[in-house]
């Protein structure tokens, strides 16, 4: 078997359906097995996906066991000579298969690989390529340098933003989202560190794919991340679980900085903590006298755009993106393949269009603000 797709699951229903659909696309012509565990959603997720996919092997979890565990789980069972981590919220296309397995092919120290992820309306992710965070890179990540200087290579490593997107290159971290690993090497270093629950697992398993002899790469082959780290980052208990995950790492493989590292965290988080405060305190009252995309005209790509418009509830559109201003884009994925709809998104991406796909076989509307 050319590869296992292993997929977690927690209460992201309508996105899980869309990405297996992208999948079942994405490996037609390569002998493939997908597993999705879930990790307790309370839900029907698993039901409303067995009865459309048959073909795919479901676990289902008494409690939520955390990403870690529940990635193992599928790992310990893949028969594909790769193994692909990836989140139900994403949508992937064949390019991303062949690319992968085609640079992996021709580069035997090749471990694993990482795409340019997007979000669901096209914009880049920086997590996509991002370095090892030593204390240095800790340091300029927690107190913001990173980002005040986001194309120094001397305060912006962590998320590598002075190498270009466009261009594929060997780096130190991969996201979780979207990892395609050898199945011999995901499995001989014991697949993904449980003390992780939730963040820092990605982290962890880059290094010790690099540790065990290995190098990452980054594949500028696009791809939809749905709720990337850029849609948490001013959340707190985001803010909070990430720093925690660097202690865990820094303990791990680092142990001789560990207390050295556990203030300068500490003081970052209460930092982002302060800064996120701020942000909410001077920005939040401006935000109603915004003109946001919402209030902005629809426009409906489906060969039956007034039947896609009655199952969105839509009363006026257009049939084409406009050349400038603001827009409400509905794809139709009853008449675009998953490879169209990625290019569509990516490739019209602007700051006054939202996107978002109608999953006419559901009647449901799919948005990156679900």
């Amino acid at each position: 078997m050319d590869l296992t797709v292993v997929i977690v699951n927690y209460r992201v229903k309508y996105f899980l359906e869309q990405t297996l659909r992208s999948v079942m696309e994405a490996t037609q012509g390569v002998q493939a097995e997908v597993i999705v565990i879930d990790n307790d959603s309370g839900d029907d997720s698993i039901a409303f996906s067995r009865e459309r996919f048959p073909q795919v092997t479901f676990i289902e979890n008494k409690d939520n066991v955390g990403f870690a565990r529940a990635n193992n789980q599928g790992i310990k069972m893949a028969q594909g000579k790769y193994t692909l981590i990836l989140n139900p919220d994403t949508i992937i296309t064949a390019k991303c298969i062949e690319a992968c397995i085609g640079h992996m092919e021709k580069h035997a120290d090749c471990g694993a690989i990482g795409l340019r992820m997007v979000d669901g309306n096209g914009v880049f992710l920086p997590e996509s390529k991002r370095t090892f965070p030593t204390p240095w890179v800790s340091f300029c990540k927690a107190f913001g340098l990173s980002k005040l200087f986001p194309r120094s290579p001397l305060f912006a490593k962590y998320h590598l933003r002075y190498l270009s997107d466009r261009e594929q290159h060997e780096v130190d971290i991969l996201s979780g989202a979207y990892m395609l690993c050898r199945t011999d090497v995901l499995q001989r270093i014991g697949g993904l560190d449980e003390d992780f629950f939730m963040y820092g697992e990605d982290i962890d398993l880059s290094y010790r794919i690099t540790q065990a002899g290995y190098k990452n790469w980054f594949l500028p082959v696009e791809m939809i991340h749905y709720k990337g780290e850029s849609t948490k980052k001013d959340s707190m208990r985001y803010v909070k679980v990430f720093y925690e995950a660097m202690l865990i790492f820094y303990r791990k493989h680092f142990p001789r900085y560990s207390a050295v590292m556990y203030p300068i965290i500490k003081a970052g988080v209460i930092v982002r903590a302060s800064m996120s405060a701020m942000k909410r305190l001077l920005v939040l009252p401006f935000k109603s006298k915004e003109v946001r995309p919402n209030d902005a005209p629809w426009v409906i790509l489906s060969s039956d755009s007034p039947g896609a418009a009655r199952l969105a509830s839509i009363a006026q559109y257009s049939e084409q993106i406009p050349d400038n201003g603001k827009a409400q884009v509905l794809i139709d994925d009853s008449d675009y393949p998953y490879s169209e709809i990625v290019n569509l998104i990516a490739g019209n991406r602007r700051e006054d269009i939202d996107f978002h796909i109608l999953a006419r076989r559901n009647g449901v509307v799919i948005s990156p603000k679900m």
